[in-house]
């Protein structure tokens, strides 16, 4: 599977994914013939290659006309906006796609002014320079056969920036609402990083956000933004490959905490209430805390919607008096549960796979009863099921 990471060490915006996809061997002629089925007038793409903090990059900026259809300040609706798309001759996945990314950035605009969708206007994000962002990167990313995008954490940025309704702190209202359940940060230069452009389209688009996925890249894009701060590239990263064969990646809450003061007969109790609980993976490790006393960390996987009935099951459950969690990465193998007969009766066998890398465990409850109902050694029936 073809994929892409957006690496957002600087942030996003809609420019920054036309310049990083440019970048990555995508032709602007490609991009401006896919924009024509729009039937948008009154705009240009200029690209040119570009230093920012020691790192060429490219830049590609909608040059919008004065007047008609591509006034930046002209008001637009969520109807004017579907009008636009559904009356173009793009392709049906790139017209649903950016329905689904407008529809977000008008759901973010309504919700931040306390308006309907239907009355909620956008203004800079509505005009020519925005729609072109928007269809320019989901064209670039068909060019280049892209099946998945993954994104990182993004950068905000900090300080104001000024928009058609006043100066607003950084991240603006919209982005900020568009960000909801994404990790973000602010760091570095105090300028708007990441754009409410920028971020409805990694929201709509990525299949997940964090560490880099596991894959083997090929193609490294750099898309510049506007501003050049000395103190880091103001780049938008893109690294494009192929994901290993096979491989399932997903993110996960880690969630740890320290205790030397409980009863050890409670851990079992409060690790089978874990896993009933949607617990991913529980274990427990050895260490030696302050003033040398051992003490026990134990440690909790779990999908994002899991993580506040657990946090508080662990802090009801157990001693301890707080709980540090992050988000990480996982690469899980594909697996399957496959029926196996074999003479000390019928087995699971759960089958992973990665790449040519194939791997056959058999279920350890079904080897245990088979070796009590034949009143065999354990470890004899394993390794025959195993041979098997």
């Amino acid at each position: 599977m073809k994929i892409a990471w957006f690496d957002c060490f600087s942030g996003v915006s809609g420019d920054m994914c036309l310049g990083a996809l440019v970048d990555s061997g995508v032709p602007l002629k490609a991009i401006e013939r896919e924009l024509k089925k729009l039937r948008l007038k009154g705009y240009s793409l200029r690209q040119e290659k570009v230093i920012r903090a020691g790192i060429a990059s490219t830049k590609v900026d909608v040059l919008v006309s004065s007047g008609g259809m591509g006034k930046k300040s002209e008001a637009r609706k969520w109807l004017d906006i579907q009008k636009i798309i559904k009356e173009s001759a793009l392709p049906t996945q790139i017209r649903d796609k950016g329905l689904r990314i407008f529809r977000a950035l008008f759901e973010a605009e309504a919700k931040v002014h306390g308006k309907s969708i239907s009355a909620t206007h956008l203004h800079e994000l509505g005009a020519v320079d925005c729609i072109v962002d928007i269809f320019g990167t989901l064209s670039g990313l068909s060019f280049l056969g892209i099946e998945r995008i993954y994104a990182s954490a993004l950068n905000l940025g900090s300080g104001k920036t000024k928009t058609s309704h006043g100066v607003l702190p950084v991240p603006a209202p919209a982005t900020a609402e568009l960000l909801k359940g994404v990790p973000c940060y602010a760091s570095g230069p105090s300028f708007e990083m990441t754009t409410p452009t920028g971020a409805a389209i990694l929201k709509t688009l990525s299949s997940g956000f964090g560490p880099m996925p596991f894959f083997t890249p090929e193609i490294i894009g750099n898309g510049a933004g506007n501003k050049d701060p000395e103190e880091q590239p103001n780049v938008l990263r893109l690294m494009i490959g192929e994901s290993v064969e096979n491989a399932v990646q997903e993110q996960v809450i880690v969630m740890e905490t320290n205790i030397d003061d409980m009863n050890p007969q409670v851990y079992e109790y409060v690790m089978d209430r874990l896993f009933r609980h949607g617990a991913l993976e529980v274990f427990l490790t050895q260490v030696l805390m302050k003033k040398t006393r051992p003490g026990i960390k134990l440690t909790v996987l779990c999908t994002a919607d899991k993580q506040n009935e657990l946090l508080e099951l662990i802090l009801k459950e157990t001693t301890t008096l707080g709980v540090r969690f992050y988000v990480a990465g996982r690469l899980i193998m594909k697996r399957r549960i496959k029926q196996v007969r074999t003479k000390y009766g019928t087995i699971r066998v759960k089958q992973s796979e990665l790449g040519d890398l194939v791997r056959s465990t058999p279920e350890y409850e079904d080897c245990r009863k088979a070796a009590e109902k034949k009143e065999m050694p354990l470890v004899r029936v394993l390794a025959g099921i195993k041979k098997a």
